[in-house]
């Protein structure tokens, strides 16, 4: 099954077969290692048949797609092949915050403990050779296809969950171990801590047989001797297995202080190099994971749980964070570092937002009528919840952010959380960690271009994301900009009252499920009244936003009459003759983000903004020696979007001389600014050799590596020698610590 695909052009294939059987639960067991940049450790799977797999139908056989008809290899490793479990790894017993669970027992690496039956199947694969197309042994046997790249792979064995004691409590077939697994992912939500629990038990039960696997480039595949469906296949299973250091998955790096650390990337492959999954969407899972590091390390999950590190022997700390709510595999995150915590200071209702108040009739149906998702502790039924403005939260960062974090960032987040209540309704979890990523964290690293229309999927669930493998694609931004542009074409047309109030419907309705656009226009749509939505229609909006190219029609209205009015109108009318600047709603890539609040503003800030923009045209025009009736101008302090205005105005200009080049410095110490600034001034640097600030632009490629990219893109297109050095000097001081799909790009330009 191994497939071959060019990364700079072909697309990610998704070949877990989900048709037939989907996990439900994944229990993780994990040490980090930094010194070899490793981790390892196991994981079971809790697995759910699917209804439409049927005994020995030709839409569940598995054939080799070789072009010869040579048979493929299955393989167990032998006992003695398997390498010894890091001494790092510990048999103690691990804490749980929100429950007690048994200890866990020592490893199981010989196989032979625990097989209360298949014991002659254990004996007979002992040869790592396995027949898949002829004899006994042949296609007639169920294969389990998981996601999987970069894993080493070690052992796939079946688990007693039959012998976990006290597992009769609750199951009416105590022998059965497909049937109590199903009894056990059927546990009503408000037993989830018990079901919890029993999963970890479960996850520590001895092996009952080890499993024939094989791996290629993108699967793990694993079948049982004389399992022919996957109703018969286990339910439970255990895989051992490492990270490779290379895997794309996860980033091993430095953070800002220079302390090492590793975090999931979410890169085109998502979490497949980082434990075997299902990666389509339609797996909805849940989860619970125990990471061990060493104890100067903090360990921080996307779980629903504020977890505490357990001491453990030999300076190591055990970390334990799981979900409840059923979550795509590709939404795990972890990050393992030297972080500290912030503590936010507690606010007052005067800190947050003013919110807009509901009507009983908006408020009502927050939490009211019964949910359309499958089955889990939901908040949305919860009164308390629906009305939390402000849920927990943790701040973490790196020490030498501290004060930049203190100062900054924990003032923001309480009236943020509060806004998004006010618009949306309901948080969906109860809680929130922050953590301030290291400089080479993509900016797109969680919007890559994964939710585009996959190829056809076949029988088993298997599929292709178009162009999931080309690094350029990262930066290829469009379809975010037309859809932001879209909302905002929808909040204008329909009013934002009547926008925002459907959107807090829509998160209550479909929360917890997948969704697709078409569900979003489709309930839009018959929850506007007709006379507010003349010509629109889900087949209109397919056609002239998300299926056609450039810009849709509707927009470029929008931008024509935009050149009459508003706040083009108003800078027409302050900047010099010659020098107007027509803010098109279009704005490329890099200006997405603070450049569009100005559309948002108050009048007056406008017209400050677009004087502002006269007099610094004015300063650049003026000859280099002045009178000394000349009078200095007296420039405003600007918010950072009216910084980035400004600059984008000033970058339109044909020459900025050198003079007023360093006036802008100093009056707004633009170097001090956030990277939105400094990135617009990098640009005017390059754009006019500045070489004064080319320090400026070295710092923004070493601190700000993702946002850095078309800047050395300028850098090269000048065709200036010092510039081309300079882009050369820092990428190769960075290349290293850089995003892959970055470095990948920056590489093609340079060389």
């Amino acid at each position: 099954m191994d497939i071959k695909l060019d990364p700079s052009r072909d697309d990610l294939p998704l070949v877990a077969n989900t048709s037939h059987i989907l996990v439900k639960h994944y229990v993780l067991d994990l040490d980090v290692d930094f010194e070899s940049q490793v981790i390892e450790g196991t994981i079971v799977l809790f697995l759910e048949s699917g209804n439409r797999f049927k005994k020995r139908s030709s839409s569940t056989e598995v054939t080799c797609p070789s072009e010869s008809n040579e048979a493929c290899k299955f393989r167990m490793p032998e006992p003695c092949q398997i390498p010894v479990t890091n001494t790092k790894t510990f048999s103690s017993k691990i804490g749980y915050n929100d429950f007690v669970i048994c200890g866990k027992g020592e490893k199981d690496t010989s196989g032979k403990d625990g097989n209360h039956d298949n014991q002659e199947q254990a004996s007979g694969i002992s040869s790592s050779k396995y027949c898949c197309d002829t004899g006994n042994h042949g296609s007639e046997e169920f294969l389990l296809v998981l996601d999987c790249c970069d894993l080493s792979v070690l052992k796939v064995e079946e688990v007693d969950v039959a012998a976990v004691p006290g597992i009769e409590k609750f199951t009416r077939s105590p022998k059965l171990r497909n049937q109590i697994v199903h009894e056990l992912m059927a546990l009503p939500a408000d037993r989830w801590r018990e079901q919890l629990d029993y999963y970890a038990r479960c996850s520590q039960a001895p092996g009952c047989g080890e499993l024939l696997f094989d791996t290629d480039t993108w699967s793990l595949q694993i079948r049982k001797t004389g399992a022919q469906t996957a109703t018969d296949f286990p339910h439970a299973i255990r895989i051992q297995y490492r990270t490779k250091p290379q895997g794309r998955s996860v980033t091993w790096t430095s953070d800002q202080s220079g302390r090492p650390c590793v975090y999931t990337v979410g890169s085109p492959i998502n979490n497949r190099a980082l434990f075997p999954c299902q990666e389509p969407p339609v797996a909805m899972s849940t989860w619970q994971a125990t990471v061990r590091a060493a104890a100067s390390f903090v360990v921080l999950m996307s779980g629903e749980n504020s977890a505490k590190p357990t001491q453990l022997q030999e300076d190591y700390s055990s970390w334990h964070y799981y979900v409840t709510m059923p979550m795509p595999a590709s939404t795990f995150t972890i990050a393992v570092g030297s972080w500290t915590e912030m503590k936010p200071e507690i606010c007052s209702s005067n800190d947050v937002a003013t919110e807009r108040s509901f009507s009983p009739s908006e408020a009502d149906f927050r939490y009211i009528g019964v949910c359309g998702h499958m089955e889990y502790p939901c908040r949305f039924q919860k009164a308390s919840a629906t009305t939390q403005k402000i849920i927990p939260h943790r701040v973490f960062a790196p020490a030498c952010l501290k004060g930049a974090c203190q100062e900054t960032l924990l003032p923001l987040i309480p009236p943020c959380l509060s806004a998004a209540h006010s618009v949306l309704g309901t948080h969906p979890f109860s809680r929130l960690d922050i953590l301030i990523v290291p400089a080479n964290f993509s900016s797109l690293g969680m919007a890559r271009p994964n939710k585009e229309k996959t190829g056809h999927v076949s029988d088993s669930g298997s599929s292709v994301i178009r162009h999931g493998l080309n690094p350029e694609k990262v930066f290829m931004q469009v379809h975010y900009l037309k859809g932001y542009f879209l909302l905002r074409f929808l909040a204008k047309r329909l009013g934002e009252d009547t926008y925002f109030s459907f959107l807090r419907k829509f998160v209550h309705t479909f929360h917890g499920q997948l969704i697709l656009s078409q569900d979003f226009l489709q309930m839009l749509l018959e929850n506007i009244p007709e006379e507010k939505r003349p010509e629109l229609s889900v087949g209109n909006i397919f056609r002239d936003w998300l299926e056609s190219s450039g810009i849709p029609q509707p927009l470029q209205r929008e931008r024509q009459a935009l050149a009459e009015c508003g706040l083009a109108q108003q800078v027409s009318a302050e900047v010099s003759a010659g020098d107007a600047v027509h803010a098109l709603p279009f704005l490329p890539p890099r200006a997405v983000g603070p450049a569009l609040h100005p559309w948002r503003g108050a009048r007056d800030r406008r017209r400050r903004r677009a004087t502002t923009v006269a007099k610094w045209v004015r300063v650049n025009r003026r000859p280099r020696k002045r009178k000394r009736k000349d009078r200095e101008e007296v420039f405003e302090k600007l918010l950072p979007d009216q910084l980035v205005l400004l600059l984008e105005h000033l970058l339109k200009q044909k020459t900025v001389t050198p003079r007023t080049l360093q006036s802008l410095e100093r009056i707004y110490r633009l170097s001090e600014q956030d990277a939105e600034v400094r990135h617009r001034w990098c640009e005017l640097i390059v754009k006019h050799k500045y070489t004064k600030a080319y320090r400026d632009v070295e710092r923004f490629l070493q601190e700000d590596q993702a946002m850095g990219i078309y800047l050395y893109g300028e850098l090269m297109l000048s065709e200036d020698p010092r510039q081309q050095h300079l882009a050369r000097r820092c990428f190769e001081l960075s290349r290293e610590q850089m995003d892959k799909s970055s470095a990948e790009v920056v590489a093609e330009m340079l060389f």
